[in-house]
């Protein structure tokens, strides 16, 4: 879904959502990674490459790409995960590096059912509607749409 920023602590989080069903799933992460994750939503190019496109480069280079993310594992409140390279290798890594390298490769995403199971938060798809139109109101809205013809 993106990153957002928790209040009042302003640490970022980024969303992940369930596909099929009506799960959410916060990961706290660093303000590095966050940005990092919103360049690559936003379609950001630095001029200069970041450690996640330099980790993209690095796969290209070898031949040996991204099969797939996995948020693994849940464990005080730290969550894990691994890389699925094509060849079959796992690397062990922080999800929001994975996440910020998924979404530069296009890779999929997917999360073990106990992890969602137990830090997954549900929201009714009609509580989700209601929050996406409100996102998008807040998207288009101007100061000018609060000002009346009345003194």
């Amino acid at each position: 879904m993106g990153v957002r920023v928790e209040m009042p602590s302003n640490q970022p989080i980024v969303l992940l959502r369930e596909v099929a069903g009506d799960r959410y799933l916060p990961i706290w992460i660093g303000a590095v990674e966050a940005t990092a994750i919103a360049f690559a939503q936003q379609g950001v190019v630095p001029p200069r490459p970041l450690t996640h496109d330099l980790m993209k480069s690095l796969l290209d280079a070898t031949g040996d790409g991204l099969a797939e993310v996995r948020i693994v594992e849940m464990k005080d409140g730290i969550f894990f995960a691994t890389l699925v390279l094509r060849s079959g290798a796992e690397i062990s890594a922080r999800p929001s590096d994975s996440i910020a390298l998924a979404l530069r490769t296009g890779t999929k995403i997917v999360c073990a059912e106990d992890v969602l199971d137990t830090a997954g938060l549900a929201v009714p798809a009609e509580q989700d509607d209601e929050v996406e139109r409100f996102r998008e109101f807040l998207d288009h809205v101007t100061p000018e749409d609060f000002e009346t013809d009345q003194p």
